[in-house]
């Protein structure tokens, strides 16, 4: 349940930071609630450390406030701040056992001896570390470290706990059984927690809220079922959980063609004839026969997983991934129906448009019929085509004349890739330069998060001529 009510404890407004001449976080706002336990989610890279470290104080925002209580405390340091953060390698004391660890803040504050037996063996009973006061935190396995180090955030009382990805170092048994811990433990002390994790799966089972983050920006906040029934767009889709994310176009309200076909649907208000994105989770795929299927295609593989049968199903060009408790053989044709709450419409990450350049030829070879023009520093050489020198054009590029360029020295050098999202017949690619975002469409599965070079193939291109120069 969503935490609409209660008092608002932590709101960042507006907040922006930059390292070293590159934006971390772009002007995010977010409230966090009193006793809410809410998880920052997305890929490396997207900021939601530095989120996190905002409101630990450990990082100044560039611009934007930070209000504690209703109080800007934008320069407040950590010590000052009524938080407590528990990090993924725990910083315990390795020379103390678990009693002096978790009382060490309390012995800072100077807090009476009674009153410091009494807190910590309250809070080890907590975290269910009762009679393991004199163990040494060496001894311990990683679980029981992961709560010594909670207790210790916890004992001194604080309004807000911040956890940055302390699970990771964890097993995926002992992960998964400290999840539940984890939120039993925010329920019983009634504290609000504020996780950082690039779990989905973390994310959704513990959190009242997530707030999914990519390129230092906000792009969704709900409920772990809001954000998994209703993306906002394809990378919310792709990122939370398996998804199949299709090409589409919305006839009208509650028509949507993709795959060639027309399917009934409950979105309304994206216009007539509008591309848009389509997302289908598998579990909501019904396996029928062909002739009451809506789509029909081949199946091309099937794996048990222990709940369902993971399928394959080439329907044209396209993949279709498919969740079913029954397996369909290998090789046969089955048809797909899908109800038409189950079909998710989302705006598309990025209109094509995006990929237009608008540029003036500052050099031409007539004789070898190529031309040049300059874009973000750079000279780019479009051969098989010759225009006079200054004539003005503008050159649109189509998503698959993009490319990254194997030899690294590319038309564009330095492009950082925002998102990669599987359409079932190709990456969809979100790049951006110094000056805009480009939409590339690949075979391959590119790194989030990481520099490429840019090529373009011209000979893909649009070309129209929008001035002619002078000369001419």
């Amino acid at each position: 349940m969503e935490h609409t009510e209660g008092k608002v404890l932590v709101s960042l407004n507006d907040v922006f930071v930059r390292f070293d001449g590159e934006v971390i976080l772009n002007h995010i706002s977010l409230d966090i609630r009193e006793k809410e336990f809410v998880t920052i989610l997305g890929p490396s890279g997207c900021g939601k450390t530095t989120t996190l470290r905002i409101i630990g104080g450990f990082i100044d925002p560039e611009s934007g406030d930070v209000i504690f209580n209703g109080e800007k405390i934008n320069g407040t340091p950590p010590h000052k701040r009524n938080v407590n953060t528990v990090f993924q390698k725990y910083s315990l004391f390795p020379h103390l056992n678990v009693f002096d660890n978790v009382a060490f803040g309390l012995k800072l504050k100077k807090i009476p001896k009674e009153e410091i037996r009494r807190r910590v063996t309250k809070m080890l009973a907590v975290v269910d570390l009762k009679g393991y006061e004199k163990r040494s935190v060496q001894k311990l396995s990683g679980g029981q470290q992961q709560r010594v180090a909670i207790a210790r955030a916890l004992v001194c009382d604080p309004e807000i706990i911040l956890l940055d990805e302390p699970l990771g170092a964890l097993d995926l048994k002992l992960r998964k059984s400290m999840q539940l811990e984890l939120k039993e433990i925010q329920r019983q002390t009634k504290k609000t927690f504020i996780y950082v994790t690039h779990d989905q799966e973390e994310a959704l089972t513990m959190s009242d809220r997530v707030v999914v983050m990519n390129n230092g920006s906000i792009e969704q906040i709900g409920t772990p079922e809001d954000i998994y029934n209703e993306p906002v767009n394809a990378f919310v889709a792709d990122f939370i959980g398996e998804a199949n994310i299709l090409n589409g176009t919305m006839i009208d309200d509650c028509r949507i063609r993709i795959l060639g076909k027309e399917l009934e649907c409950v979105d309304k208000g994206f216009g007539k004839n509008t591309p848009v994105d389509v997302v289908i989770r598998p579990e909501d795929i019904i396996i029928t026969t062909p002739e009451t299927g809506q789509l029909v295609g081949v199946v091309e593989s099937s794996t048990f997983k222990g709940v369902h049968y993971e399928m394959s199903v080439r329907c044209g060009k396209c993949e279709i991934l498919i969740h079913s408790t029954k397996s369909a053989e290998i090789g046969k044709t089955i048809g797909m129906r899908v109800i038409p709450f189950n079909i998710q419409i989302m705006n598309k990450l990025l209109p094509f448009y995006n990929n237009v350049i608008e540029a003036e030829v500052k050099y031409t070879d007539s004789s070898e019929n190529y031309f040049e023009f300059e874009l973000e520093d750079e000279t780019v050489k479009v051969p098989g085509h010759s225009y006079p020198q200054g004539t003005k054009l503008r050159i649109t590029l189509p998503p698959e004349a993009l490319s990254v360029a194997g030899d690294g020295d590319g038309d564009l050098k330095d492009l950082y890739i925002e998102s990669v999202v599987y359409k079932g017949e190709h990456n969809e690619i979100i790049l951006e330069s110094d000056e805009r975002k480009w939409l590339m469409l690949s075979d391959v599965d590119e790194q989030v998060a990481t520099y490429v070079p840019l090529n373009f193939d011209f000979s893909r291109a649009e070309f129209e001529v929008i001035a002619q120069s002078e000369e001419g």
